[in-house]
């Protein structure tokens, strides 16, 4: 089985870690204006893509 020849630097792991790190989520502005997480369901209109697929009580 192999082994590695010599030990991984804690700066070469953090710097792995670092990039594996998450990222802010991106958002969209709708067509009221509001910001959503793209290719989902606003939850606040039940709007999607321009057309009513939930029925939200105001």
């Amino acid at each position: 089985m192999a082994n590695p020849k010599r030990k991984q630097s804690k700066r070469r792991s953090a710097l792995r870690r670092a990039a594996n790190a998450f990222k802010a989520p991106q958002f969209a502005r709708d067509a009221d204006g509001s910001l959503v997480r793209p290719h989902r369901v606003n939850p606040k209109t039940g709007m999607y893509r321009g057309r009513q697929v939930l029925d939200v009580e105001v």
